[in-house]
């Protein structure tokens, strides 16, 4: 059992999946497979078809120091999952986009299993560069306890202003359906939001995010904002600004070639569905139209419970501009 825990704290082939009960899942992986798994949850493209059970107390209090770990988090439909692929290259980080036993553990918080979590997840295919960990929207609750881990920590926090969020998260029904599921998950964080229109639970989410990302801001110096709309619009410099940020070697010919590629002229959860900035710009500028009542609701739902503008500013003032040394 010894070699065996020592081979499989050692490798990133060995993936802490999820939990079952007691139990830790792990999937068979390698470089390839992670890079073409989009998500690392149910999605997720193995190495191979098999799995193993391990008993949760064969890992805690035995996995290895966390190594220094990079990070994206983000308040969902963001251009997240873009940015993320935009930066995994084969040759350099690995890339681990959503792991599901995080957001398991966000959903039910418990300390020992997330510092073996964290501790799984941090493991490198090259010792010489940190994994990069794009999380999802669960995960900003549990932000305090990540800080602790490493206030070093480099780290990107997506966001999207108030409009350009409505717009993002109310534009069809199976992104309402998406917000109604993940604002009853949050509920201990957000509130009972049983009786809330989808607009006014927009206007929760969004504002609890953009506490804990200022929050967050305050205890990370190496942390950064990015505004989705400004990564959107400038992609080639934004990409490369990312990459610095987080530690991963991209140069300035490589972000143009990506931002030129296949990668940015289609849907990034779905490649084979065609969709570039120009098609988001003009669905945005017809949703404007069709969910004006919303949009006013929820901005009156922010004004009257205040708190935005300093969270934002706080936001703002930690804007990816430059990389700190």
């Amino acid at each position: 059992m010894a070699a065996a825990l020592d081979d499989l704290f050692a490798s990133p082939d060995h993936y802490l999946h999820s939990f079952d009960g007691d139990a830790a899942i792990f999937v068979p992986m390698d470089r390839a497979a992670y890079h073409r798994s989009i998500f690392l949850d149910g999605r997720i493209s193995p190495a191979g078809n098999t799995s193993a059970r391990m008993p949760l107390s064969a890992l805690v209090g035995r996995a290895p120091p966390r190594a220094p770990t990079a990070w994206i988090f983000h308040v969902a439909h963001c251009g997240s999952t873009l940015l993320a692929r935009g930066l995994d290259r084969v040759a350099t980080n690995l890339v681990l986009r959503e792991p599901l036993a995080l957001r398991q553990l966000a959903l039910a918080p418990d300390a020992e299993r997330l510092r073996v979590v964290t501790a799984m997840a941090s493991r490198r295919y090259r010792a010489d560069l940190p994994t990069v960990i794009k999380a999802n929207v669960p995960v900003n609750f549990i932000l305090p306890d990540l800080v602790s881990f490493d206030e070093q920590a480099r780290a990107i926090f997506l966001y999207l202003e108030l409009r350009d969020y409505l717009l993002a998260v109310l534009r069809n029904e199976g992104h309402r359906e998406w917000l109604r599921r993940v604002t009853a998950q949050l509920a201990p964080h957000v509130g009972d939001l049983t009786s809330a229109s989808d607009a006014e639970r927009a206007a929760v989410l969004w504002m609890a995010q953009m506490q804990a990302f200022s929050r967050a801001l305050r205890d990370l110096p190496n942390a950064r904002s990015l505004d989705a709309e400004r990564f959107f619009a400038e992609p080639r410099p934004f990409l490369k600004l990312a990459a610095d940020q987080l530690s991963v070697p991209i140069s300035g010919e490589e972000s143009e070639a990506i931002v030129q590629g296949p990668l940015f002229a289609t849907y990034s959860k779905n490649p084979q569905v065609q969709f570039n900035n120009e098609m988001r710009l003009a669905r945005r500028l017809a949703l404007e139209q069709t969910l004006v009542n919303e949009l006013e609701q929820a901005e009156r739902w922010i004004e009257k419970h205040g708190g935005a503008l300093q969270a934002m500013n706080i936001i703002g003032a930690a804007a990816l501009t430059k990389v700190q040394n």
